[in-house]
């Protein structure tokens, strides 16, 4: 984590906690991107992102091939994006599942814990890039309206960073 600060991860992490959606981006035999949504999980973020999968699966087969992905999340109620790029892996370790296991996951692993070919996907992250907008739609649109009246895209309210973790 060298030239990040507590503080730059602390700002990640508020940023995806607060995401409805995230967006697991890996790549093709033939080198296309794939994105499909991923359920995000209710663990603290650490550098780490922990997804559920099948070990059969094309991600899972398309990370084995080519571990480098990206992770885009939206929180377009409080207007913030953010993309992880990093590492994937399949993981077989019962006691992580156990530990970030929710129950709306049955839905895709009918049969919980104990589904057969259930793995786990960590992604370990080396970067991120953020857009932040005010919070408040009302000032969200005004100050993006003023940006737009005075021409001026140094008055845009979307604060944008890139943190190296």
């Amino acid at each position: 984590m060298s030239g990040t600060t507590h503080d730059d991860q602390r700002h990640v992490a508020e940023l995806l906690g607060d995401a409805e959606v995230a967006m697991l981006t890996t790549m093709t035999e033939d080198g296309r991107h794939v994105s499909r949504p991923m359920a995000i999980q209710e663990a603290e973020f650490d550098g780490d992102l922990w997804f559920f999968a099948y070990d059969d699966s094309a991600k899972a087969r398309q990370i084995t091939a080519h571990p480098e992905v990206n992770v885009a999340f939206s929180d377009t109620k409080g207007h913030s994006w953010t993309s992880l790029a990093g590492r994937a892996s399949v993981v077989h370790d019962r006691q992580k599942a156990e530990q970030l296991w929710a129950k709306p996951l049955q839905a895709w692993f009918p049969d919980g814990l104990e589904t057969p070919g259930l793995a786990l996907i960590r992604v370990e992250a080396d970067s991120a890039e953020y857009w932040k907008g005010p919070k408040s739609t009302a000032a969200y649109v005004a100050k993006t309206v003023r940006a737009a009246v005075t021409r001026d895209p140094g008055r845009d309210p979307i604060e944008n960073g890139t943190v190296e973790l």
